[in-house]
């Protein structure tokens, strides 16, 4: 695989990068779609879109997550990429990708279990038909989280200093004053069941809990489906015992140093905490075994 060639590229990209990918991806494809063959856009994510009707989403269970994906608008998906992609800088610099991963998709479900839920307990919504579409809960999710994490963490926009947790209260205040005038009701009660998730995460991780290993858990045997024992991206290393008679040790050379030094960083931090250069390296070490 050539350093400068597409899947190259893909490949060292972080997770928040690769979903925004996917989220762009996927609007391109329902609008360009429904404009050549002349369809509504709800016709080509019918199948994908979370709806409100119990009966409905017991033949469609995937979409409490493949919902999260799909965005009509333009402003819709712009803003929640950008929001998206804000604070994942702070989630990744503590946390491995597979665990940005578990708290985008569990926020999906929780935001869609939310929305479901509200649209058939309050009389409010009674005789309602609508259907969930969006990131919103996701992106909400992972905003919670971090501001509960570290709510003190901050950063300079123009003259002043804001911090994390500020943000986090002032959209959800906002969306808690949108809720009954705003006329995206069920919207707003998905980013609220986001935020309820982010935030029990991260309190729980505080305490050192951390409800997501069984999401992570299924996250692996769901990789492991799609690998075979013959692509491995590194070989073992074995070493021989130090026999009897021998009085020197075996030598490790400088190159395989290098390599275990960033497998270790791997182990420790995960693996887009490397710099380019280290993954660079890596890859490299893995062509040439």
């Amino acid at each position: 695989m050539a350093q400068g060639s597409l899947a190259y590229h893909w490949k060292t990209q972080n997770i928040a990068i690769k979903l925004i990918v996917v989220n762009v991806l996927l609007f391109l494809i329902i609008s360009i779609g429904s404009f050549l063959f002349d369809i509504e856009p709800e016709f080509m994510t019918r199948w994908f879109a979370l709806p409100e009707g119990l009966m409905d989403f017991l033949v469609q269970p995937w979409s409490f997550f493949s919902y999260s994906f799909l965005h009509f608008g333009f402003l819709h998906l712009l803003f929640n990429m950008l929001w998206l992609h804000f604070f994942s800088r702070f989630v990744l610099n503590l946390f491995s990708a597979k665990r940005y991963l578990t708290i985008y998709l569990l926020g999906a479900l929780a935001g869609g279990l939310m929305y479901v839920l509200s649209y058939n307990v309050f009389p409010v919504f009674e005789g309602t038909r609508s259907y969930l579409i969006g990131a919103s809960a996701s992106v909400t999710a992972i905003m919670v989280f971090i501001a509960t994490y570290t709510p003190n963490t901050a950063f300079r926009l123009f003259k002043w200093t804001i911090k994390l947790w500020q943000i986090a209260l002032f959209v959800f205040v906002y969306d808690l004053i949108r809720l009954p005038i705003g006329g995206n009701a069920g919207g707003m009660l998905a980013h609220f069941g986001g935020a309820v998730f982010g935030y029990v995460y991260a309190r729980q991780l505080l305490k050192g809990n951390d409800i997501g290993t069984w999401f992570e858990n299924m996250l692996d045997w769901f990789s492991d489906l799609f690998k075979t024992k013959k692509l491995k991206p590194f070989k073992k290393v074995h070493r021989n015992k130090k026999s009897a008679g021998t009085k020197r040790p075996p030598t490790v050379s400088a190159h395989q140093r290098k390599v275990d030094v960033i497998l270790d960083k791997i182990g420790k931090s995960g693996y887009e905490s490397l710099t380019k250069e280290e993954k660079d390296f890596l890859f490299k070490a893995g062509k040439n075994n």
